[in-house]
């Protein structure tokens, strides 16, 4: 029987003469994208954390009938060949259907789908629901070398057809896998449902729009719940960590960093941004009649109300009432 040493020895020389027979190309793939050459399959943990808060997004935060909180997660690890979701693109009907109900049973039909046919789909993976705005929910995965790509979404609970997520995130490097990762999560419009606020009936995208970001100022309406005209930019509402598993023959052991938080626990000790949110009045009234003794000046009062509370040093509301000199109409 042969020496082992000198056949793993071998067996590395035989690879490298390959891959320089070969040439740059083998490096590469189609569009561009490296080639990942880890070996063996990582193992890796993905944690999730919601950081949808009220003092972060002040404006229409859900409170009942649902409360803010967070869907399942769903996700896969997958090659270059499938994609669950892209920025600017048109949904599947599976995602549609998470995204506007969180419906997973059609988007796991896709992904095995892709799986059986393409072979670019190497494990499926989910995490439980969120039952608040801030908390945590984990899951483990495996990577292969030909499917180094990872994607999930989250549906926001409520909203129309609002989702966070990650699209075709590589853990690989060239030769090896990369140690860990982490992500803010930023909310999307899956371009199915046109409402704009977490609470709105059901009105649907006719024709279907594409997959687009949701920022401070687009959609450019005051009535969307993430309207923030004084904001650059929107506080992450989520982030996602991913830490790769150490392997050892019989057990895997992850490497010390502070995720204890496992399931889908609620934490309350993030620091969230204070998002200021500026009061928002009506328009005013028409004038009331003017009273007043005949021969002399008369008073006619407006009102408005308020639409909209400040919140977190926003500014204040302005005068709801005003009063003006007028000519009696009936003097008396």
């Amino acid at each position: 029987m042969g020496n082992p040493k000198t056949a793993t020895a071998l067996g590395g020389a035989l690879w490298a003469l390959l891959l320089a027979s070969l040439g740059p190309a083998t490096g590469q793939l189609l569009g561009g994208e490296s080639l990942c050459t880890a070996r063996p399959l990582a193992k890796y943990s993905i944690t999730f954390t919601g950081k949808w808060s009220q003092t972060a997004f002040p404006k229409q935060y859900p409170l009942f009938r649902p409360p803010a909180q967070w869907s399942s997660l769903l996700g896969a690890a997958h090659s270059s060949d499938y994609s669950m979701w892209r920025k600017n693109e048109y949904v599947s009907n599976g995602l549609r259907d998470f995204a506007e109900r969180g419906e997973a049973w059609a988007l796991m039909k896709e992904i095995e789908a892709a799986g059986e046919k393409l072979q670019s789909v190497h494990a499926v993976f989910s995490a439980p629901a969120v039952p608040s705005g801030t908390g945590q929910t984990s899951a483990e995965l495996e990577l292969h070398p030909r499917h180094s790509l990872v994607s999930f979404v989250v549906r926001i609970v409520p909203s129309p057809d609002w989702f966070v997520g990650v699209d075709s995130l590589n853990l690989c490097e060239g030769g090896r896998w990369k140690e860990q990762a982490a992500l803010d999560l930023y909310p999307y419009d899956a371009g199915t449902d046109s409402g704009f606020t977490f609470s709105s009936p059901n009105f649907a995208t006719i024709p279907q729009d594409t997959v687009t970001e949701i920022t401070s100022s687009s959609p450019s309406h005051p009535a969307n719940s993430f309207y923030y005209p004084r904001l650059k930019s929107l506080p992450p509402i989520a982030r996602v960590t991913l830490v790769r598993l150490r392997q050892s023959p019989r057990v895997f052991v992850p490497p010390a960093l502070d995720l204890a938080s496992r399931g889908n626990e609620i934490v309350d000790s993030f620091s969230a941004p204070e998002t200021p949110l500026d009061c928002e009045v009506s328009l005013w009234s028409s004038w009331g009649l003017c009273g007043g003794p005949c021969g002399k000046l008369g008073a006619k009062r407006r009102t408005r109300y308020i639409r909209v509370q400040p919140a977190n040093n926003g500014t204040p509301c302005p005068e709801l009432e005003e009063e003006d000199e007028c000519v009696p109409d009936n003097c008396v």
